[in-house]
C-alpha cells in the first residue's frame, strides 16, 4: 500500500467553469486526471489537497465526487480556498452515504492514521497584518487552531511520524507563515504537502528539506495531473 497526494483538480462536471480556458497544461485536464490516477492501486491512499471542485454546493459537485470516487484508491479530502461546496463534516458524510459515494474521508479538526503515520492538516491561509482585513486574520487564527488540533491528535495517536497536508503553502521563496512553520518544527513533522500554486507561481515553490520537514508541491498542473507518491 502506498500514500499519494495531489491537489487542485478543479473539476467542473456540474458547472460551466472548466480550467481548459487557461490553455497549455490544462487542456483536456479531466482526461489527464483519469489517466494520471492509473498509477494508483485500489489499496493505496490519495490525499486530495483542496480545490477539488468549482461547484458551489454539494449537489452541484455530485458529478465531480462521482468521477473521483470511481478513480482507484482510498480518498482523503482537505478543504481548499475554492471549495465553496464544503459544509460540515456531518453533512458531507451524510451526502456521500446517501449518494452511495463511500470512499471519501475528511481531514478537518482530526487526523487519519495510515500505516503508523498520522495524516494531519487543514486548509491554511495567507495573512500579513499590515494589509489584511480583520476577517482574514480571524480565518488565519482559526486555521492555526485547526492545524494544532490535528497535530495534537496525531501525537496522541502514538503514530511513528506525522505528515501534514495543506492547501495554501506555508512557505515560498518570498513568503513564510511563521506560526505554521513553528508548529511543523514543534511536532517534528516529516513531510508537508501543499497545493494552490499554478503556472508561473510554481517558480515560487519551496521543494525539499527545510528545518527538518520535507516540503512537496502537489498542485495537479505541477504534477502533470498524476498523483505524487509520498511513501
Amino acid at each position: 500500500m502506498s500514500l499519494y497526494a495531489i491537489g487542485d483538480l478543479h473539476l467542473s462536471t456540474g458547472t460551466d467553469k472548466p480550467m481548459d480556458v487557461f490553455g497549455g497544461a490544462w487542456e483536456n485536464y479531466t482526461e489527464k486526471i483519469i489517466e494520471g490516477f492509473s498509477i494508483v492501486g485500489e489499496d493505496d491512499t490519495v490525499v486530495l489537497c483542496g480545490d477539488l471542485s468549482w461547484a458551489s454546493s454539494l449537489e452541484e459537485a455530485r458529478g465531480d465526487f462521482r468521477l473521483v470516487s470511481q478513480l482507484p484508491g482510498r480518498k482523503v479530502l482537505l478543504k481548499g480556498n475554492h471549495d465553496y461546496w464544503w459544509s460540515t463534516v456531518s453533512k458531507m458524510t451524510s451526502f456521500f452515504q446517501n449518494e452511495g459515494i463511500g470512499d471519501f474521508e475528511i481531514i478537518h479538526n482530526n487526523c487519519i492514521l495510515w500505516e503508523g503515520i498520522a495524516l494531519c492538516g487543514t486548509r491554511g491561509w495567507y495573512y500579513e497584518s499590515d494589509f489584511s482585513k480583520e476577517h482574514d486574520e480571524k480565518i488565519y487564527r482559526r486555521e492555526i487552531t485547526r492545524l494544532k488540533t490535528s497535530l495534537d491528535l496525531g501525537r496522541e495517536s502514538g503514530a511513528d511520524s506525522i505528515a501534514v497536508f495543506l492547501h495554501y503553502p506555508p512557505l515560498t521563496l518570498d513568503y513564510e507563515c511563521k506560526e505554521i512553520l513553528s508548529l511543523l518544527q514543534e511536532y517534528n513533522v516529516a513531510i508537508c504537502c501543499y497545493g494552490h500554486l499554478h503556472g508561473n507561481s510554481h517558480r515560487r515553490a519551496v521543494i525539499g528539506e527545510y528545518n527538518g520537514t520535507d516540503f512537496r508541491l502537489v498542485s495537479s498542473d505541477y504534477l502533470g495531473f498524476k498523483p505524487l507518491k509520498i511513501l
